[in-house]
């Protein structure tokens, strides 16, 4: 492993989450803290603006009688929801971010559970929450980012709200200004996204959260400008994109749906983005698919070898050779932070190879999320990287290869699962917290194998991680998902694998599910064809649509 300093420039330490908005504020108040588009309009938001609109906000929080509290935050990516977001964090309440992809009785269960007693929200639930207000007795405000229907009672205008809180600061009220933080107690209910199992709900520390801020920009680099794609109930995108670009000085630029990502990459131009390895396997399947279509990928794939030999002997061609693809995200991007999933090492190095580095990183909700992170000049595509400063990992019971769980404890470790004391007595053991991830360590770096829940069992007695067998064949071009499990007979005993795929819509065009089962097949067969034959696909079956996924795009299996 090459060994290098930690990342120290532009990092900032503050004891609390007011210290963070005011040290920022007074360092860079004319810096753009976040771009945005809204009514048609791009409008930026300077960090003394931003300062003002949470103590605002915050205000008018406390005129209430807010203190102690639960507040929920619900909705798509926006300004407003980072604005309460900050706000809630920066006083002696805690935030529940809600994922906006549940259906309603489940947000309902959500706010219940979680002991809710305000709920933000976007317009997009205005109607529901208005017919079902009843229902839901312990939320004493709900309070609409933009209304559309009039506000009475418990609902509350947002906009009319932030400005009575303003007006308030402005007459002298500094109650907001006065809350004492205590960063070892409750801060953060996270609900988990449920890949697998029931969601619960994680608390997290106002520490927690801060030492993944320091931490992560200190392990691998930030830059000036970052495009946030993910849901902001997400704990990555929440702590490590927003929270630790924030506290870095970046600007972050929200990205509206899914659907702007590629307009957005032109339009702000980021030098550094996080995602999850989907984002990551789609922008390279897209940009070879498009090559070859061009006729170009052949001339591509020289270049890159050509690239690579240059640059052992100190030349780098990169940015010019491969300008056009570096275009297609803005021209500007210098790096993708990945985290949620392993990824293949021939994405990486295909990004590394056209100028572009990406760092894959592993992190679970329960640790705020970061756990681990490649470095930037030390960085092992087979990897997730080199553990945090702020904890320690260790591999629980480890197998003849040195596999086993893998189990974390530092700062940033949650206090357990809010009114769950048997769960969280599974998964916390003497200080440590039990990942539910296999893994290993080799010089230094942690590699993750697979996930406990969905490890398969042959009837010879064989383990097989389903990811490691998907990262092969997620290889092929021509699908665009895959979720391998397990062909059991009829006393139930896992006799082998089967792959079952959701090709690309513009491949299976025209063709049968019988014609597109043996492609794939067959083309299991050759890109496994190195591979032990118990870990060998026998059989494919063929999705019509893709697969059900968490906010964060994962796969729910």
């Amino acid at each position: 492993m090459k060994n290098y300093p930690l990342y120290e420039e532009g990092v900032t330490y503050s004891k609390d989450f007011r210290d963070l908005i005011e040290i920022q504020a007074s360092r860079y108040p004319s810096r753009a803290a976040f771009r945005f588009m809204e009514d048609g309009k791009d409008v930026t938001v300077t960090r003394l603006e931003f300062k003002k609109a949470v103590d605002s906000l915050g205000t008018a929080i406390c005129s209430l009688g807010i203190h102690r509290e639960h507040l929920a935050v619900l909705g798509d990516n926006c300004y407003q929801w980072l604005l309460c977001y900050f706000t809630i964090l920066a006083s002696d309440n805690v935030v529940v971010p809600v994922d906006k992809e549940l259906k309603f009785d489940e947000i309902m269960n959500v706010l219940r559970h979680s002991d809710s007693s305000v709920v933000f929200f976007t317009d997009k639930y205005e109607e529901e929450f208005h017919r079902h207000a009843d229902e839901l007795e312990n939320i004493k405000y709900f309070i609409c980012f933009r209304p559309q229907m009039e506000c009475t009672g418990r609902f509350l205008d947002f906009r009319a709200f932030c400005a009575d809180g303003q007006a308030r600061l402005e007459a002298g009220d500094t109650q907001y200004l006065e809350i004492p933080q205590v960063n070892d107690e409750l801060g953060d209910i996270v609900y988990t996204s449920g890949t697998t199992g029931i969601a619960k709900g994680v608390m997290l520390t106002r520490q927690a959260l801060l030492s993944n801020v320091v931490q992560a920009a200190r392990i691998t680099k930030l830059y000036t400008t970052c495009l946030s794609v993910l849901p902001y109930n997400h704990t990555y995108e929440a702590s490590c994109g927003i929270l630790a670009s924030y506290n870095y000085g970046c600007t972050i630029c929200i990205n509206e749906n899914l659907r702007t990502v590629a307009d957005n990459l032109k339009k702000y131009k980021p030098d550094y983005i996080m995602l999850v390895p989907l984002f990551a396997e789609n922008f390279y399947k897209k940009i070879w698919k498009t090559l070859e279509k061009q006729g170009k990928d052949k001339t591509v794939t020289r270049a890159i070898k050509m690239s690579n030999n240059l640059r052992k002997i100190g030349i780098d061609m990169r940015p010019r050779l491969f300008k056009q693809i570096h275009e297609v995200f803005g021209g500007n991007l210098k790096k993708i932070i990945c985290g949620g999933a392993p990824i293949r090492p021939e994405i990486a190095e295909f990004f590394d190879g056209i100028g572009i580095l990406l760092v894959n990183g592993y992190g679970i909700t329960e640790c705020g999320p970061l756990i681990a992170v490649n470095r930037d000049l030390s960085n092992k595509y087979e990897s997730v990287g080199v553990v945090l400063p702020c904890g320690e990992a260790k591999i629980v019971d480890p197998d003849q290869n040195g596999e086993g769980e893998i189990a974390y404890r530092g700062d940033n470790v949650m206090l357990g699962y809010y009114k769950n004391p048997e769960a969280t007595a599974e998964v916390m053991k003497d200080g440590w917290f039990l990942t539910g991830d296999y893994g290993k360590y080799e010089d230094g770096f942690l590699y993750i194998t697979g996930r406990k829940k969905n490890l398969i069992v042959l009837k010879n007695g064989k383990n097989v991680y389903p990811e490691e067998i998907e990262g092969y064949v997620q290889s092929i071009m021509e699908l665009e998902e895959v979720v391998v499990r397990s062909i059991k007979d009829q006393n139930g005993d896992e006799i082998g694998l089967l792959a079952e795929i959701y090709p690309s819509p513009s491949f299976s065009e025209g063709k049968t599910k019988e014609e597109l089962e043996k492609y794939f097949l067959k083309a299991c067969d050759e890109v496994m064809k190195d591979v032990t034959s118990y870990k060998k696909i026998q059989k494919v079956v063929i999705r019509d649509t893709e697969f059900p996924k968490t906010t964060s795009r994962k796969i729910k299996r």
